[in-house]
Order: structure tokens, then C-alpha cells, then sequence
């Protein structure tokens, strides 16, 4: 079985790996540098917990995606050497009045009867686990379980592993004209207006998802979501949980260095960092942790989010026979990207038995 992936970033070269150990034999395409856009410029927050916002529907998949990580982070280390990052660091989603404090304990309160671990700290309580927190936290929700991993690390290890796979091959600058459709059928894809024909095709090309031409008008568009990130330096490293205020998060890496985001912007294919956008991400990170204030400034950069409308991924077949997708994730994209992979595989296997 031939299969041809649109979009090298983490989507597609998680989907590619599952799909060579399940026996097909994968070429990925990707119009850039693989791994080059959204996947390696996001924060790696694996936060199942704390991206829920009372979704139940979301519950057993969120917590499924980072269950699996700990033993893919470890199957890539022993596979290519490289280390992804992947650590418990728990999140705390910290409040600074009382109407907040009310949010997180109805939001605590709904995930401890659904059988998962959180609780909601005083301030006290939530400074013995982070002690850089302001002193104007008031309470914090804490999902001890919740997790981040390292994602340039993880697209470095990704690529490492496709380059080992004898199933798999990878063409950079490799643009995608349009959908090859023979009867009724996706067979592939045009490149330099040739042919490349395949017996299947999965589109993870993130927020360009809907601009490769061919996609069937019933599969929903997916539109870029900008989100800008600020990179600090600590040293010696203090802070070390994940914390969410009310519009900024904070990642300590624990070596030091600390992303602080994200904007989300509306702003089509703009790829800019504005004052606008650094200002508010820095004036949210001090106010929850105000010892960053004497952090380093390492560099900012922004990207897209994938944002499908209906604000569910898709995943699995599409309307159009042949053609299979990955993408629309927006903010969960590195989380969900291992089970993502996996159910695709599964679902063109499927797919190549009956058609």
C-alpha cells in the first residue's frame, strides 16, 4: 500500500511513522521544511486537563493522547537518541478574584466526578507547588498529571525516525498542485503538474489544509489562528509549573528557558510579531509569575493554529474516498498527535481492505 502525506510538521511525520509500522509505504510531502511552521513553533503543553473546559465528550480522548506519550517520548529515544522534552510538570490555572475562584472550583469540581485528579488550591497552597507565583494569585486549579514535551526536540527526533524507516520517504519543496481524482476515487496528488499516484491520501497540512485544491467543498475549512510566543532565559531556573492565567500561559522548560503565550489572532497568513502581541504576553506572564521580570529576553516568534470550523479536529476518512485527514487541531495539536496518527493509520488500512 502506497500512501502520500500532505504537510511535514508533527501531524504528518507522527501519521507517516504509524502508518510504515502498520506496513504501508509513505512519502511525505511537504512544501517547506518539514517541521518548519506550527509544529516546532508551539509551546508543547500537553494540557488534557487543562484545555477540558468542561467538554465531556472530550475527556476519555484528551486523557488517552497524553497517556500515550510517555511511552512514544520513550520509543523515540531509544529509536533515534533523542530526548523530547516529556515531563509532568503539572499545570496550575491560577485566579485573581473571587469570580475566578468560582470558575475553577465549578471546573475542579466537574473533573474530580468524571474520575480525574485535580484540585483547587488556595493561594498558599498553590505557592508551595509553584513558589514563584504572585503574590496575588488568589487560588489555582491544579492538574498535577498534565505534562509539556520539547517540540523542535520532537520534530528533530520525528525526522530522525523517518529517515531510519526504510518505508518512509520525505520530499522537502515538494508543493502540491491539486487532489488527483479518478473515478470518484483520491489516487494521488499533481506535483510539477505530474502525477504522483498513490492508494491513499492523508491531508495534514495544518492551517494550508483547506488551500490545497481538490478538497471536497463538504470537508470543513480549516483557517489559520495566529498565536505569537515570547522566550525568556532564566539563570539560575526558579519557576518549573506550567501556569495558565486568565488570557497568558507560562512554560518553564527547566533548563532555564520559559515560553510565555499566546496571542489569538485572526490575521490570515500574517506570520508577525507585534508590540501588541508581546506586551500582552508579558504583561500576563509577570502578573503570574513577576520573577520573570528579571528573566532574559531570548526571542519571540508566531504561527498558526489550525482551526476547523465546528472547533473539532478532523480525523479519519473524508467525504471524498481515498482521502483521509489529519489536521484542524488548533490548540491540542501536539497532544492529540500520536492518537491522531494512529487512528488515521488505522482508518486508510481500513480503507485500502474495502476499496
Amino acid at each position: 500500500m502506497r500512501v502520500a502525506i500532505v504537510g511535514g510538521g508533527v501531524m504528518g511525520c507522527t501519521t507517516a511513522l504509524s502508518l510504515a509500522a502498520a506496513g504501508a509505504h509513505v512519502t511525505l510531502l511537504e512544501r517547506a521544511v518539514p517541521g518548519a511552521e506550527a509544529s516546532s513553533a508551539a509551546a508543547g503543553i500537553l494540557g488534557a486537563q487543562a484545555e477540558l473546559h468542561r467538554r465531556a465528550d472530550e475527556v476519555a480522548p484528551f486523557i488517552a493522547a497524553r497517556g500515550a506519550w510517555e511511552g512514544w517520548a520513550r520509543e523515540l529515544r531509544e529509536l533515534t537518541g533523542i530526548d523530547v522534552g516529556h515531563r509532568v510538570s503539572g499545570v496550575l490555572r491560577v485566579a485573581s478574584d473571587e469570580a475566578e475562584r468560582a470558575e475553577l472550583a465549578e471546573e475542579v469540581a466537574w473533573q474530580t466526578a468524571q474520575g480525574l485528579r485535580a484540585s483547587l488550591l488556595d493561594g498558599a497552597a498553590a505557592r508551595r507547588v509553584e513558589p514563584e507565583l504572585s503574590p496575588q494569585v488568589l487560588a489555582a486549579a491544579h492538574f498535577p498529571e498534565d505534562a509539556q514535551v520539547d517540540p523542535p526536540a520532537l520534530l528533530r527526533a520525528l525526522m530522525a525516525a523517518a529517515a531510519r524507516s526504510p518505508r518512509v520517504t520525505v520530499r522537502a519543496g515538494a508543493t502540491v498542485e491539486r487532489l488527483v481524482v479518478e473515478n470518484g476515487r483520491c489516487a494521488g496528488v499533481e506535483l510539477d503538474s505530474a502525477p504522483f499516484l498513490s492508494d491513499a491520501v492523508v491531508l495534514a497540512a495544518g492551517s494550508w489544509s483547506s488551500l490545497v485544491p481538490g478538497v471536497p467543498p463538504e470537508v470543513p475549512t480549516v483557517r489559520p489562528v495566529r498565536g505569537q510566543i515570547v522566550l525568556l532565559d532564566e539563570r539560575p531556573p526558579r519557576a518549573r509549573a506550567i501556569v495558565f492565567g486568565s488570557a497568558t500561559y507560562v512554560v518553564p522548560r527547566g533548563d532555564g528557558r520559559v515560553l510565555c503565550g499566546s496571542t489569538m489572532e485572526h490575521a490570515g497568513f500574517r506570520k508577525e510579531v507585534t508590540a501588541n502581541g508581546v506586551h500582552a504576553i508579558l504583561s500576563g506572564a509577570l502578573a503570574c509569575v513577576p520573577s520573570l521580570g528579571a528573566a532574559q529576553f531570548a526571542g519571540a516568534w508566531s504561527n498558526f493554529r489550525p482551526h476547523a470550523a465546528g472547533d473539532r479536529p478532523l480525523v479519519g476518512a473524508s467525504p471524498l474516498p481515498g482521502l483521509f485527514l489529519a489536521t484542524g487541531h488548533h490548540r491540542n495539536g501536539i497532544l492529540l498527535s500520536k492518537v491522531t496518527a494512529d487512528a488515521v493509520a488505522r482508518a486508510v488500512v481500513a480503507g485500502s481492505a474495502t476499496g
